[in-house]
């Protein structure tokens, strides 16, 4: 059973909007598993404000895809075969092209940022840490979107990206699959470090494929069970 999740109390201002910020965030660090529900009274009553900010929220978030409405509350959605091509398809159309204009806007701290999230990726990764996995993977992600000027872009693809989160959470909390993932993350980052646009480019259009992949072959348990039995017996 799901850990049941804290909501901080809110501030004076825009009550809709602070509860909006909570629940996005909470989804983006992947505390709300498949299938648990978020019920705007519950929330409510923790924040102690009243129902409607809470609902309006959660509304929001429906319209922009992070949840749907069931009769007991709200959950993630159910992504189809369809449904995770579709956004790949999308993905690798803006997420190549982001990544070339933040390697030209990256500065030193920026750049610090993202070599402290591979590091943490990387010690995650031999520890075996999934959790640890998600947030580095998240703070490397997050980082260079944030040096993206166009915001529009930036905003579109972190919410593409959310959507999949499911499969974020399947492909990232696999050992043979994050060894993989920190390869991209690291060619990702030398193309930042030399500034090479063109390179970013190729490099980011590579992981979003190889991701994708993963993806796909997880989703299959005779192929998962195949890759998994080499590694059966040794410590």
């Amino acid at each position: 059973m799901a850990e049941p999740i804290e909501f901080k109390r809110i501030g004076e201002g825009n009550l809709r909007a602070q509860v909006y910020q909570q629940i996005r965030q909470t989804i983006q660090r992947g505390e709300l598993s498949p299938g648990q529900k978020l019920v705007d009274v519950d929330i409510a009553a923790q924040l102690g404000i009243s129902r409607m900010p809470v609902r309006d929220a959660l509304m929001q978030l429906v319209h922009e895809g992070y949840l749907v409405g069931t009769t007991r509350g709200f959950t993630l959605p159910t992504l189809t075969a369809t449904d995770v091509a579709d956004i790949f398809e999308v993905r690798r159309l803006l997420e190549p092209r982001a990544a070339a204009h933040a390697a030209r806007t990256l500065d030193a701290d920026g750049l610090k940022t993202l070599a402290a999230a591979l590091q943490a990726a990387e010690a995650a990764a031999t520890a075996g840490d999934a959790a640890r996995f998600f947030q580095a993977n998240s703070a490397f992600r997050n980082c260079w979107l944030g040096a993206v000027e166009n915001d529009r872009l930036s905003q579109t693809i972190a919410r593409f990206a959310d959507h999949v989160l499911v499969v974020r959470l399947k492909t990232l909390s696999h050992q043979p699959t994050q060894a993989v993932i920190v390869a991209g993350m690291r060619a990702i980052y030398e193309a930042f470090v030399k500034r090479d646009a063109v390179a970013a480019y190729d490099r980011m259009t590579h992981f979003i494929q190889s991701a994708e992949e993963r993806f796909m072959k997880l989703s299959q348990p005779q192929q998962l069970n195949d890759e998994a039995a080499p590694h059966q017996g040794k410590s």
